[in-house]
């Protein structure tokens, strides 16, 4: 198998081609979803913010002490912040992400009362909440279409020829026009658990690839599908 190029290709044939992609990726991975554990708009909130420099895995074991103890808006603006830097401590930059929540909190009690506003230009006015983190809340806690473009689903939207851009508010603009709006928010899970099991950045599987006949930058990782095979995780980094 060879890379496809992509020089001479029309705006309709990379639509359909994105779009082949993502239906392939959805029959890949029919369980895909947002991998940080929430039973609210405000945990989601929350544990998406403390997700940034660390993994998933680690933040869902920080799940249930953290909730248990403040459990709403209000009681996590109150919250004693040795106790809070305590409980966030395995996260790694626990003093600033304490600082974050506190903040955050704070002001969804002033603003709109304790509770998240389902809007995006209303998240990213938060403290701590860019747009990556607004339509993870959006797209997964209020079913309103976002595209999370996190450095997994960044960096696939390149290789896939998608977009060159590197912004990721661009690039979000840019692989949006390329799919309906009702696709937004599985197409971010879907490249995003494609990047985490099998588009590695620095070595990507690619004997192993589902979509490889429609990648341009195949051959960038092992094309053995035995070698390949050995770099596919079963499931997000620990």
């Amino acid at each position: 198998m060879r890379a496809i190029t992509t020089e001479a290709e029309t705006p309709t044939a990379l639509v359909r081609r994105a779009r082949r992609i993502d239906r392939v990726l959805a029959q890949t991975y029919p369980d895909a979803r947002c991998e940080l554990d929430f039973d609210n708009p405000f945990e989601l909130l929350v544990v998406t913010v403390l997700s940034a420099q660390t993994t998933d895995k680690r933040v869902n074991l920080v799940r249930p002490t953290l909730f248990a103890a403040y459990p709403d808006a209000r009681a996590m603006a109150a919250a004693d912040r040795a106790h809070l830097e305590q409980i966030v401590g395995p996260l790694g930059f626990f003093r600033a992400k304490t600082e974050s929540l506190l903040k955050l909190s704070a002001a969804l009690v002033e603003k709109y009362d304790g509770d998240v506003p389902p809007r995006l230009d209303d998240l990213v006015q938060l403290p701590g909440v860019g747009r990556k983190t607004a339509n993870v809340v959006l797209g997964n806690a209020f079913d309103v279409p976002g595209i999370t473009v996190d450095t997994h689903f960044g960096r696939l939207a390149r290789r896939l020829g998608w977009t060159e851009e590197t912004d990721p508010v661009k690039a979000e603009h840019a692989v949006g026009a390329l799919f309906p709006k009702r696709d937004w928010t599985m197409l971010s899970h879907h490249l995003i658990w494609h990047g985490r099991r099998v588009c590695h950045a620095k070595k990507p599987a690619c004997g192993a690839c589902p979509v490889a006949r429609w990648c341009p930058a195949y051959g960038s990782g092992p094309t053995d599908p035995v070698e390949a095979d050995k770099l596919v995780r079963t499931e997000g980094p620990n």
